[in-house]
C-alpha cells in the first residue's frame, strides 16, 4: 500500500550549492553574508523596520518577551488555540498567559473578546495568525493603542500571507516567523524576528548577542564590545542561512505550488459542506492566504477520530492540531481563562489536517473519494 506523508519538506533546487558557499567562506557561525541576504530579503518583501534571524521560532518569541519587558505577573493576552512556544517565552520572563476564545470562521483569536480581558496587568496582545489566515489587526492595534499594549504577532504559519495588502509580520510592533521543516518556507530548524517599531531595534541586537553590543563593534561604532543587557545566544548558524536563502529566492513559487493543492482540497470537499457532513477551512475577506495548511471539522471528536483513523488505514497520514493550552496540565498552573473558551473546545476537538506540500500525490483528492471515506 502507498504511504502519503503528512508533511515532506520543499527543496527549492540551490540550497546544496549555497551551503557549498559558505564552507567556502569560512564564515560558519551566524551574521554572515546569507544572513544578510535573508534578513534584506525580509525587511524588503514584508516591510518591517528590523528583520533579524533566529534559530527557531521560538527563540524570536523569546527575544520578543524581552523586548516587551515582560515581568513577574504581567499578563499576555492570546489564544489557548496555539503551540506551547506562544505561551512558553512570556512564562519564562514570570508573564502570565491570559487565554481568549477563537473565532469560528478562522480559528482565530476573537478579537471582540480582547478588550474583556485586559486589566491594569496586562503588557502585551499576542494573536497568532493561525493556518497562515490573518486575525483581524485593524482592530486588535486600535485596542493596543487605547490600552498602550505591545502587539506580538505570532506568524509562525503566515510568512507569504497578507492582510489588506500587509503581509503578515509588518503590522504589530513585533512580529515572529517560523522556518521549521513543516512550514512553508524553510531551513530545517529556523526562525525571525521583526521589528516594526524602530525603538526595539538596537535592544534587539544586543539581546540577540547574547546581551552585548558586538553589532555595533562589528560596524565600527564601538572598539571594543561588552556586556550591557540580558540576552542569549539567538542566532542561527550562516549554514542554516545559507540553505534558507535558496528557499526565499523561490518563496513566490513555493506558494504558488501550495495553493494549487489547497484549492484542490477546497473543491473536492464543497458537496460534502453543502450536506453539512463537514466545514470547511474559511478564508475571510480583505485577506490573502499562503496555503499554510488545509483542515476540515467534523461534526464531532467521534467523527473526526473515525476519519483520522480511516485515512490512516488507506495510507493517509493526516492528524488533528494543537490541544488547547489552557486544557493542559502546566497551562492550568501558569494560565488563566477569560471568559468562555467554548469554541477553543469544542474546534480543537473535530479538526483534521490533511497532507499538505507541493509535491503531494493529488490522485486521491476528489470529492467521491472523501464521500466514501466520511460515510461514517
Amino acid at each position: 500500500m502507498k504511504t502519503i506523508k503528512f508533511n515532506v519538506p520543499f527543496i527549492a533546487g540551490r540550497e546544496s550549492e549555497y551551503v557549498c558557499q559558505a564552507i567556502k567562506n569560512k564564515n560558519l557561525a551566524g551574521d554572515g553574508i546569507f544572513t544578510r541576504y535573508c534578513q534584506e530579503w525580509l525587511e524588503e518583501k514584508v516591510g518591517c523596520t528590523k528583520a533579524l534571524l533566529t534559530h527557531s521560532c521560538t527563540a524570536a518569541l523569546e527575544m520578543a518577551a524581552i523586548l516587551a519587558d515582560i515581568q513577574p505577573g504581567d499578563e499576555v493576552i492570546m489564544p489557548s488555540y496555539t503551540f506551547v512556544s506562544t505561551a512558553n517565552a512570556f512564562v519564562l520572563r514570570g508573564g502570565v498567559p491570559v487565554f481568549v476564545d477563537i473565532r469560528p470562521d478562522t480559528l482565530n483569536i476573537d478579537e471582540m473578546l480582547i478588550e474583556a480581558a485586559i486589566t491594569p496587568r496586562t503588557k502585551a496582545i499576542v494573536p497568532v495568525h493561525y493556518a497562515g489566515v490573518a486575525c483581524e489587526m485593524d482592530t486588535i492595534m486600535a485596542i493596543a493603542e487605547r490600552h498602550r499594549l505591545v502587539v506580538i504577532e505570532d506568524a509562525a504559519q503566515g510568512i507569504m500571507s497578507t492582510y489588506k495588502g500587509r503581509m503578515l509580520g509588518s503590522i504589530g510592533h513585533i512580529a515572529c516567523y517560523s522556518f521549521h521543516e513543516t512550514k512553508n518556507i524553510h531551513c530545517g530548524e529556523g526562525g525571525a524576528i521583526l521589528i516594526n517599531d524602530i525603538k526595539y531595534v538596537e535592544r534587539a541586537e544586543i539581546i540577540r548577542e547574547k546581551g552585548t553590543n558586538r553589532s555595533k563593534f562589528l560596524l565600527g561604532m564601538v572598539d571594543k564590545y561588552t556586556w550591557v543587557d540580558k540576552g542569549s545566544s539567538f542566532l542561527p548558524n550562516e549554514l542554516t542561512a545559507a540553505f534558507l536563502w535558496a528557499q526565499l529566492q523561490e518563496s513566490s513559487s513555493i506558494t504558488k505550488k501550495r495553493l494549487v493543492v489547497w484549492n484542490i482540497y477546497n473543491d473536492s470537499f464543497d458537496e460534502l459542506e453543502k450536506n453539512k457532513v463537514i466545514s470547511k477551512q474559511k478564508i475571510t475577506s480583505d485577506v490573502s492566504h499562503n496555503a499554510h495548511m488545509f483542515y476540515i471539522l467534523l461534526r464531532n471528536n467521534e467523527h473526526r477520530n473515525i476519519f483520522l483513523e480511516k485515512m490512516r488505514l488507506l495510507g493517509i497520514n493526516c492528524t488533528f492540531h494543537y490541544v488547547p493550552l489552557h486544557n493542559s496540565e502546566y497551562g492550568k498552573k501558569v494560565g488563566r481563562i477569560s471568559g468562555q473558551l467554548n469554541q477553543t473546545i469544542d474546534l480543537s476537538a473535530r479538526l483534521a489536517r490533511l497532507p499538505m506540500y507541493p509535491s503531494v500525490d493529488k490522485s486521491f483528492i476528489n470529492s467521491g473519494f472523501f464521500m466514501d471515506v466520511l460515510d461514517i
